[in-house]
C-alpha cells in the first residue's frame, strides 16, 4: 500500500514516497525538482520506484504546472492523481477564511500536518505555523482547531529584488544577519530578516491575547532553517510538514 505525496510550491517539485498512507509511515524514498524540470521525473527520480497504490497532493503554482505533474504520474505510474484543495473541515481542522476554498492549499495541509504534530506531542494548544518559501505565510489555529486566519508576505528574495528595481545603487547582495549592519548587503539581508521575524512575532502575540494560552509555533519551507537562528520566539523547524499534512488527509479519508 505505498503512497506518493507531492508538493508543489512556487519554485520546486517536492515528492516522497512512503510504505502507506498514514503518519509514521516508512519514508522509502523521497526528493524534488525545479518546476522546469517536471517532465524529467518519470525517466529520472521516479524510474526506478515502485508505482505507489495512491497518490495525493497540492499544487499552488498553477493548473499549468499541475498538469505536468500528472502527465509524469500518469507515464510512469498506473495510479490516479489526486489533489487537496481547501475546503471548510478536514482532518480536525476547520477553516475561518471567508471563502474557504481560496484559502492556498499548501496553507491548509500544512496546518494539517502541524496540528497532528501538536497533539502527538501533548495536550491541544493554539498555534502558529510558519512557511519560509517563495512568500511568506503565518497561520493562527485556536485550541479547538479553527483556522483564525493569517498573513501573506514576500519572502527574502521578492524583498530584495522589490529594493533592487525600486532603489538606485542597490543590488540583490549576499550579506549576514547582523544586530547593527555596517555595510549595505548585511543591511539588507537583515532588513528582510527581521520583517520577517517581526510578523511572525506579532501574530504569536495576537494569538497568545486572543486564546489566552501560549501557542506551540512550527516553522517549515525550504528557507526555515535561514529564518530560525532569528526568531523571537522558539519555533521547532519541521522540514516535512505538509508531507506530513498530506498522510493525515490520506488516512481520514482512507477511513
Amino acid at each position: 500500500m505505498t503512497f506518493l505525496a507531492i508538493d508543489i510550491g512556487n519554485t520546486r517539485l517536492k515528492w516522497a514516497l512512503y510504505a502507506a498512507g498514514r503518519p509514521g509511515a516508512e519514508l522509502l524514498a523521497s526528493g524534488a525538482e525545479f518546476l522546469d524540470h517536471i517532465d524529467r521525473l518519470a525517466e529520472g527520480a521516479w524510474s526506478d520506484l515502485p508505482s505507489p497504490t495512491a497518490m495525493l497532493g497540492c499544487a499552488v503554482a498553477g493548473d499549468a504546472v499541475r498538469r505536468r505533474a500528472e502527465e509524469q504520474v500518469f507515464e510512469r505510474f498506473d495510479c490516479p492523481a489526486r489533489w487537496v484543495v481547501s475546503s471548510a473541515a478536514e482532518a480536525g481542522l476547520t477553516n475561518g477564511y471567508d471563502h474557504p476554498t481560496r484559502l492556498g492549499a499548501d496553507r491548509w495541509v500544512a496546518m494539517i500536518g502541524a496540528r497532528h504534530r501538536m497533539l502527538s506531542q501533548g495536550p491541544a494548544r493554539p498555534m502558529v505555523v510558519v512557511m519560509i518559501g517563495t512568500a511568506v505565510t503565518v497561520e493562527a489555529i485556536d485550541v479547538h482547531g479553527k483556522f483564525l486566519g493569517g498573513l501573506i508576505l514576500p519572502g527574502h528574495g521578492i524583498m530584495l529584488r522589490a529594493l533592487e528595481s525600486g532603489t538606485a545603487g542597490l543590488h540583490v547582495p549576499t550579506g549576514e544577519v547582523r544586530d547593527f549592519p555596517t555595510n549595505t548587503s548585511d543591511a539588507l539581508t537583515s532588513g528582510g530578516t527581521y520583517a520577517i521575524a517581526g510578523a511572525v512575532e506579532r501574530m504569536r502575540q495576537h494569538v497568545k491575547t486572543h486564546c489566552g494560552a501560549e501557542p506551540a509555533c512550527y516553522m517549515t519551507g525550504g528557507a526555515g532553517w535561514k529564518m530560525a537562528p532569528s526568531m523571537v520566539s522558539p519555533f521547532e523547524l519541521v522540514d516535512s510538514l505538509i508531507m506530513d499534512g498530506l498522510l493525515v488527509i490520506a488516512e481520514t479519508r482512507a477511513g
